[in-house]
């Protein structure tokens, strides 16, 4: 039985790669092709940093939440505008930027990340209202 386990052992390895190649890709590549995980809006994805009035109000509404979080015992200061943001389409935004905290006598300078989503599509009219946006995560502080 030993001498045989190495054969099997290379066969069922080699079944693995067909299946894999003959199955499994094919699928893949099918739904790739689809349009399951389209998404039709006006605001359209970019790897650069864009900077736009969408993407200053995300940065505006990431800093408020910032400061909602940090409560009454910190005094917080903004920058002007964000370091970066980044539109990843469906108005979803990625923004960097830098923020000081005093917390007593201890001032401190951190980036933070802040991922956000406007809620109402390409209905821009409730932009400006916070409630219209979620907050998905803050990294950094």
């Amino acid at each position: 039985m030993k001498k045989y386990s190495l054969l099997f052992l290379i066969a069922g390895i080699g079944i693995l790669i067909l299946i894999t190649q003959k199955v499994i890709l094919p699928l893949v590549n099918d739904v790739v092709k689809s349009d399951a995980f389209l998404v039709d809006s006006n605001d359209q994805g970019s790897q650069f940093p864009i900077s736009n009035t969408m993407s200053d109000l995300a940065f505006t509404h990431c800093n408020t939440y910032i400061k909602s979080e940090l409560g009454s015992d910190s005094s917080v200061t903004f920058s002007e505008k964000p370091l970066k943001a980044w539109s990843l389409g469906n108005y979803q935004y990625v923004v960097n930027a830098e923020i000081n905290i005093t917390s007593g006598s201890n001032t401190a300078t951190k980036k933070y990340a802040c991922r956000i989503t406007y809620e109402n599509g390409d209905d821009l009219e409730g932009s400006n209202d916070f409630s219209n946006w979620s907050i998905i995560g803050i990294d950094g502080i």
